[in-house]
């Protein structure tokens, strides 16, 4: 138990547990994305350490008894915890997504300018309610989502597209990685 003035139990102790919380949150945020996607060796320690911080936090919780501010803090420092790991995620940007494109006519156009840029992609033709279409499909990771989509915005900024997060790629063509201990592109 922290021993704090009782004039402080009302302020410091309920932002002590605020951002204790976001802190728990965020890496059970993350853990579970990081399962998703695979991380069997990450996903155990971000357990580790947002269990820990949890039982400090609930200890504290539960000798501080009849302060609502602290429970108001506990439930505040979870939903904002829930969006700090959104945001923490989004910056990381761990894992692949695979993108299906839909053109009316160029596919062959585009797959070139994917291809000089350093993704590989599958053509395939089909048929679509107003008639042929050519289909592109394309794995890519997403730290590289904005370049695709600087790609796909240049050469139709009205082109639909689908994307779709993968678990595992193995093989294939990606850009080389920009890494001062890798010169060679992956999958090659």
């Amino acid at each position: 138990m922290i021993n704090l003035p009782t004039e402080y139990m009302y302020i410091a102790l309920p932002i002590m547990i605020f951002l204790a919380r976001i802190c728990d949150v965020t890496l059970g945020t993350l853990r579970v994305i990081f399962v998703a996607r695979g991380q069997k060796y990450i996903a155990p320690i971000l357990g580790f350490f947002e269990v820990f911080i949890w039982v400090v936090v609930i200890s504290e919780l539960l000798n501080s008894a009849n302060n609502i501010i602290c429970y108001a803090a506990y439930a505040g420092g979870y939903a904002t915890g829930n969006f700090v790991g959104m945001l923490v995620e989004e910056r990381i940007a761990i894992g692949m997504v695979f993108m299906k494109i839909f053109l009316p006519k160029g596919g062959k156009d585009l797959a070139e300018r994917f291809n000089k840029n350093g993704f590989g992609t599958t053509l395939i033709k089909g048929e679509g309610s107003e008639g042929s279409v050519d289909i592109l499909e394309i794995v890519v990771s997403r730290k590289s989502g904005s370049t695709v989509e600087k790609i796909l915005n240049d050469f139709n900024p009205n082109i639909f597209y689908v994307i779709e997060d993968i678990r595992t790629v193995r093989k294939g063509i990606y850009p080389k990685k920009k890494s001062l201990l890798n010169y060679r592109r992956p999958g090659k």
